[in-house]
């Protein structure tokens, strides 16, 4: 039997500290949860990866721990109330992070600029 490397020692700590801080939270456990079983699959030769990871664990972890917190949550954006029909971002809209299209920055240039001649 293969022995835990120090930083999968580390990866379950983690996942032990972020449950007990989150028990109380609405939310906390079961996205605790969700986040790492998303990532579950990281081979372990990705490291830098996995060191990413845990750094913004534990940053989620000291969030956790402030007496500011009240529950964990997450940002959803969805599709329909984030576009607007004719594909355009216009002030206020997001496009998703997983579209193909240029990103809001560049087309709200697009917007303001007019085509330069030649």
């Amino acid at each position: 039997m293969i022995r835990p490397s120090r930083l999968q020692k580390q990866v379950l700590s983690l996942y032990r500290e972020l449950l007990r801080a989150g028990r109380g939270k609405p939310g906390a456990e079961a996205r605790v949860r969700a986040e790492f079983r998303q990532h579950a699959s990281l081979p372990r030769s990705d490291v830098l990866r996995i060191e990413y990871l845990y750094r913004r664990g534990r940053r989620q972890l000291q969030l956790l721990r402030s007496g500011h917190a009240t529950a964990l949550g997450a940002f959803v954006r969805l599709r329909e109330e984030t576009e607007e029909p004719s594909g355009r971002v216009g002030p206020g809209n997001l496009l998703e992070d997983g579209d193909n299209s240029r990103s809001s920055l560049d087309s709200m240039r697009s917007l303001e600029t007019p085509p330069q001649k030649r």
